[in-house]
């Protein structure tokens, strides 16, 4: 089940916070920059956060990913967040938010996402999902982030 998180509710922040350390660790070692922002926030930045966020729950209502989005420009959309449980990688989970937000957000021309060149899984994911690769930048020395943007339905 995907549903819009809630981020003045302690518990939801607390899944929400655990599972956003456990996922960008690992891409954080993946591209070799421990530098990504998603780590350096604290619970209360994380709770100030000015994009939705939607998560997959399982039946216990444990938190197997979350994606978060945010539309900086009318029409756009941007993935700034997408971040799945490492015990649930491969299992469909990142794909069906990426499903749920074509379909709650069909009016958009446009979805823009971000990720670290060396971070096959997530390069293989967006490219599966239709996003193409429109630009690359250093970021810092030897890490490279790619932009993919994928046209929306109209």
């Amino acid at each position: 089940m995907i549903t819009r998180l809630d981020l003045q509710d302690d518990y939801t922040v607390d899944q929400l916070w655990s599972l956003q350390h456990k996922a960008y660790r690992l891409e954080a070692e993946l591209i070799g920059f421990r530098e990504i922002p998603p780590l350096l926030e604290t619970r209360e930045i994380l709770r100030s956060a000015r994009e939705a966020f939607y998560g997959r729950h399982d039946e216990q209502e444990e938190l197997l990913g979350a994606v978060a989005v945010l539309e900086e420009t009318p029409g756009s959309l941007t993935v700034t967040r997408m971040m799945v449980n490492p015990e649930c990688f491969r299992q469909g989970v990142a794909g069906s938010l990426l499903e749920y937000l074509f379909a709650e957000y069909s009016e958009m021309k446009q979805f823009i996402v971000s990720t670290g060149k060396l971070n096959a899984p997530a390069v293989a994911l967006y490219t599966k999902y239709g996003f193409v690769p429109v630009s690359a930048e250093e970021v810092a020395p030897g890490v490279e982030l790619i932009e993919f943007h994928r046209s929306g339905r109209n």
